[in-house]
């Protein structure tokens, strides 16, 4: 499994961003997908996801109500839709990927096995 992100630049406090995962290999629907980011030097965190077969999502409080994920089983991708950005969503954002999680560990970066380069999205105030 290969993962590719994009879509990430430049914008303005209060721009839209989507952000695309190309999933290459394997159906979408059978592995769990997350986005993650990570800001210099701040650990990786959590973002969204989604997961495996029944498609749930899942966010992370600070961006709930402003981004939203989704999956296309027919082009492999899934997007973040990212709203309302603030500069503290400056970040380097990755996907990333398990066909084995659990729901407990939906949002540690260790229980996905797979991880694509970033894309970086960079928010001005």
């Amino acid at each position: 499994v290969q993962l590719q992100a994009s879509g990430g630049g430049l914008v303005r406090a209060g721009d839209s961003l989507t952000l695309s995962c190309i999933i290459s290999g394997r159906t979408v629907s059978g592995y769990t997908v997350g986005w993650f980011r990570q800001a210099p030097e701040k650990e990786r965190e959590f973002v969204a996801g989604t997961f495996r077969n029944t498609g749930r999502t899942y966010y992370a409080d600070s961006v709930k109500g402003r981004f939203t994920i989704s999956g296309d089983r027919a082009k492999k991708t899934v997007d973040l839709q990212m709203n309302s950005l603030k500069p503290e969503d400056t970040a380097m954002y990755y996907c990333a990927a398990s066909s084995s999680l659990i729901w407990s560990t939906r949002a540690t970066p260790n229980a996905y096995a797979y991880w694509g380069p970033g894309t970086l999205v960079t928010v001005s105030s």
